[in-house]
């Protein structure tokens, strides 16, 4: 991809991140060099690389040196404390971190001892120098004798990324060149990006979002900019003054960009379409008439691709969309038998591109054949498939709530909860009863300057859930708990349980049983 942008795009604006600025011939270069600054250290084909690092220019340097040097990229999530830092690298066996300095204390309390580490690179280290916990460290080094290309094929390890850990330790997904290289043409064939386009994301690098950007701008010849975080109160004036015309948000974004005073910021822009994944249709539509955007709905992950995806002339809003060229997808049951339309089962997906999908999950053979069973990736997402091809969202599964015999989608519960005007974030999750079933709780943050009246807020569900969804339990809290993505983490929701401040619905005397 680098040699192809460098051929016929040459000197076209590549990427903008903080002060550094590339070209398209300037990539493969700066890749090349930098394979040659591992290969000095003694890094080799298949060993893993440690990066974490928030978005900035050495991040992507040392990506892309990976891939040319057939090296293994593997992004740690910069909100990571010391036990799982330990764990990622264990769990990777990387020989090299690069770490900027601002994170170094999180080391304190992991053990590198066991860990396979034989060397780190401080970003922004000028004085580093000696041993972290043991292991020789030294400030990031500049680029060594550029190396030819190593003959990776499309199946080898590019990057191994982690999940979110949000229901148990986090897994090691293989990523392979060909699956960034299909992420970008699928994501930039359903965007419409052309070379004329700036693509701009606040996402983080250590996330396969993130991440494709760049392969979508490699392939199409355009220019992508990476800010360094997400802000909600200068987001359409950093949007403005890079020329931004295609965005990025994840669906919890769109919320709180909709919270901030409408102001003329808003409107004065160039973008003209942006990817929403789990964006609330409401609120899209809502964004669409206050900044003038588009934002598209798609479904992928880190282990799969861009699969499902809906479309500026989609026909309707609040769908996941439909399934795109190159991949397949059904609903089905525990037993992976296909149901009926409109009948709700877990998404199974497969490509028909080779090594589209991940490869499986690093040293967790069981893992990798419990979720690639049957020949399908089993997604754990409840959805169903309408009669149009469509196919919505019905719910994780793992977060499914089962009270007085009643399947609830918490999903559901949400986009009520979501709906009322006083109501800002919201997640649903189910707690323990006396009588050995599923509650529903609710936490809640109230939209700036409201006061949420929890009683109102029951009479209002009330009237918009069957009476067995309505939550029980709710918590109002200034924020929800969520990864450095984006997601909320409903696991420590879930242990913080039900506590002494929060507020219990009145229940209905419960009649006996003759």
């Amino acid at each position: 991809m680098l040699l192809r942008q460098a051929a016929l795009f040459a000197g076209r604006p590549a990427l903008k991140l903080g002060a550094a600025r590339w070209t398209h011939a300037d990539a493969a270069p700066i890749a090349a060099r930098r394979a040659g600054a591992l290969r000095a250290a003694g890094v080799g084909r298949g060993d893993r690389v440690a990066i974490m690092s928030a978005n900035r220019e050495e991040f992507l340097e040392a990506f892309l040196g990976c891939g040319w040097s057939g090296a293994v990229a593997v992004p740690v999530n910069t909100a990571s404390r010391g036990p799982q830092i330990e764990y990622f690298l264990a769990n990777s066996q990387a020989r090299l971190l690069v770490i900027e300095a601002q994170y170094l204390d999180r080391l304190a309390t992991a053990d590198l001892g066991k860990t396979s580490l034989r060397q780190i690179w401080v970003l922004d280290g000028a004085g580093a120098a000696g041993a972290i916990g043991e292991v020789p460290a030294a400030p990031w080094p500049p680029g060594g004798p550029a190396l030819e290309a190593e003959a990776v094929g499309p199946g080898d390890t590019l990057a191994i990324l982690y999940t979110s850990g949000t229901t148990g330790p986090s897994k090691g997904v293989l990523c392979p060149h060909a699956q960034y290289y299909w992420w970008g043409v699928n994501t930039l064939r359903v965007l419409g990006v052309t070379q004329d386009d700036v693509l701009c994301t606040t996402l983080p690098l250590f996330h396969i979002n993130a991440l494709n950007t760049y392969a979508q701008a490699a392939l199409a010849g355009c220019e992508v900019v990476f800010e360094p975080k997400f802000s909600a109160s200068g987001f359409w004036t950093s949007m403005a003054a890079c020329g931004a015309t295609v965005v990025y948000l994840l669906g919890a974004m769109v919320p709180i960009l909709l919270a901030q005073p409408s102001a003329p910021a808003e409107r004065a822009h160039r973008v003209r379409i942006g990817l929403g994944p789990g964006v609330p249709a409401e609120a899209g539509e809502t964004f669409r008439a206050r900044t003038g955007v588009q934002l598209l709905e798609g479904y992928g992950s880190t282990e799969t691709n861009f699969v499902i995806g809906t479309a500026p002339d989609s026909p309707r809003r609040g769908v996941m969309g439909w399934v795109l060229p190159g991949f397949e997808a059904r609903v089905a049951d525990e037993d992976d038998v296909e149901v009926p339309v409109g009948q709700a089962g877990e998404l199974l997906v497969r490509a028909q591109e080779p090594y589209a999908f991940a490869s499986g999950y690093f040293n967790m053979p069981e893992k990798t054949v419990e979720a690639w069973r049957n020949l399908w990736f089993h997604t754990g997402d409840r959805v169903l498939r309408e009669t149009d091809g469509a196919f919505r969202f019905v719910d994780r599964i793992k977060d499914a709530i089962r009270r007085r015999g009643e399947n609830i989608s918490s999903f559901e519960v949400e986009q009520v909860l979501l709906s009322h005007p006083a109501v800002a974030a919201a997640a649903v999750y189910p707690v323990g009863s006396e009588l050995a079933e599923d509650e529903v709780m609710a936490a809640l943050v109230a939209r700036p300057g409201q006061v949420l009246d929890l009683p109102e807020l029951a009479v209002w569900c009330e009237s918009r859930l069957p009476h067995f969804a309505v939550p029980r339990y709710i918590d109002v809290l200034e924020d929800l708990p969520r990864t450095e993505n984006g997601k909320i983490q409903k696991y420590k929701l879930r242990e913080r349980g039900v506590t002494a401040a929060t507020w219990e619905r009145p229940q209905a005397p419960r009649r006996q049983r003759a």
